[in-house]
């Protein structure tokens, strides 16, 4: 019988949005000027103020605020009416030292015995119903928010946007698993304010369905014939939506980790990710995860595959990794024995994988907003400024867990 399955992404002024790609600028200007520092930063964003918390151990001193300020400016809160601007709001930062009882469960005199900075699982997922190897209803989701922030920032076709946003994408699935149409659109956005409320909202509805919605179909071909007359559209259902980003909601780090992820499919280990160190197998291990995920996939090895692995903390080898393919393998071998070649193709020690994806690199600002997974990897420049210090400029590969560099090892090793 066909189903219905439903995914959400939150656009780069969400409140929750804003405080991780804070977390993450830090991570990055730590990790520019000392790439072995360790960080786990936290931001709350509220009406004008930005608090900022965590625990560093690092080499190098930033100016937080000035940071802080640079994000959020990026994003688009540099309007007073906003009650929530880059220039204006009040940035407190309670970062303090790391904890030495944590940081020697990491140390180690061999780097490659580098502890796991944390216990816990980590999932990573992939599946071949996009070009991606995303979930198609997350995928969608996502570009939706990214073409409502372009229109916002070009300011010509639709000029009343302001940065929060959020989206929602309900498919229609056939027996056999296969997105046959997209069955409903959620769009809530931040707006200027306007004199008639009614009038408002059917304008509002109007450009969306007209001026976005095309240039998804535009952007995505591969997705257009999923677009029908028949979609439900809920256009900010609640009414006016003018109040919004952190003086509508304060945000946190780490609360849209599904967002983050896979939009519901597959499984979720709990662990945030953003204003973490790789350090944290949280984050490192997810990728990492998802890495293998991406390759077991693009090599035919199955059609879908979720990846398990688990830590102690302070341990350098996992304490499980698993694989389902969920019945869609390739190969005459059971799940269990799948995943043992794995162990033996990927290792998945904190070290190994911070050298195998380069993640001891500031890469993580990229990351913050519009998902972790699923994105392009591709090398960028970008650059740094100490306090009184010259600039820095460095060279990076971003997003280097969403390479098919493993697919012809994942073929040898299973003979496909």
């Amino acid at each position: 019988m066909a189903y219905l399955f439903t995914s959400e992404s939150v656009s780069e002024g969400h409140p929750d949005k804003v405080a991780d790609q804070i977390s993450d600028a830090l991570i990055d200007n730590f990790l520019a000027f000392d790439p072995e520092s360790k960080v786990a930063c936290e931001t709350l964003v509220t009406t004008g103020q930005v608090i900022l918390a965590g625990e560093v151990k690092s080499n190098t001193y930033l100016d937080v605020q000035q940071i802080a300020r640079e994000v959020i400016r990026k994003i688009g809160y540099t309007k007073s009416e906003y009650m929530f601007e880059a220039d204006s709001c009040g940035v407190l930062s309670a970062i303090h030292e790391q904890s030495a009882d944590i940081n020697q469960g990491v140390d180690r005199a061999s780097k490659e015995e580098q502890g796991a900075g944390d216990q816990g699982m980590m999932f990573g997922y992939a599946t071949n119903e996009t070009e991606n190897y995303m979930p198609l209803a997350l995928d969608l989701s996502h570009a939706i928010l990214i073409e409502l922030a372009n229109l916002r920032r070009e300011n010509n076709e639709i000029k009343y946007l302001r940065p929060d946003a959020k989206s929602q994408v309900t498919l229609e699935y056939s027996d056999d698993n296969k997105p046959v149409r997209i069955d409903a659109i959620v769009i809530s956005t931040q707006h200027d304010d306007f004199a008639a409320e009614a009038e408002m909202l059917a304008k509002i509805k109007s450009d969306l369905i007209s001026i976005l919605i095309p240039r998804i179909k535009a952007k995505y071909p591969q997705y257009a014939h999923l677009f029908n007359d028949d979609i439900t559209y809920h256009i900010n259902p609640t009414g006016k939506f003018v109040i919004g980003g952190p003086h509508g909601d304060t945000g946190l780090t780490g609360r849209k980790i599904i967002v983050d992820t896979y939009g519901g499919k597959g499984a979720h280990g709990g662990g945030a990710f953003s204003g973490k160190d790789p350090s944290k197998v949280d984050r490192s291990a997810a990728y990492a995860t998802r890495h293998i995920a991406k390759n077991l996939v693009a090599a035919g090895l199955c059609d879908e595959v979720l990846v398990q692995v688990s830590y102690a903390i302070g341990v350098a080898k996992p304490t499980s990794i698993n694989v389902v393919t969920y019945g869609t393998s390739k190969v005459n071998m059971t799940d269990g024995e799948i995943s043992k070649v794995i162990e033996n193709v990927f290792d998945m020690r904190p070290y190994f994988i911070e050298q195998r994806l380069k993640l001891r690199n500031p890469i993580y600002s990229e990351t913050a907003a519009y998902g972790h997974m699923g994105r392009k990897s591709e090398t960028v420049t970008k650059t740094f400024q100490l306090p009184n210090g010259a600039p820095k400029t460095v060279e990076v590969e971003l997003f280097t867990w969403e390479k098919l560099d493993y697919v012809d090892k994942v073929k040898a090793a299973f003979g496909l």
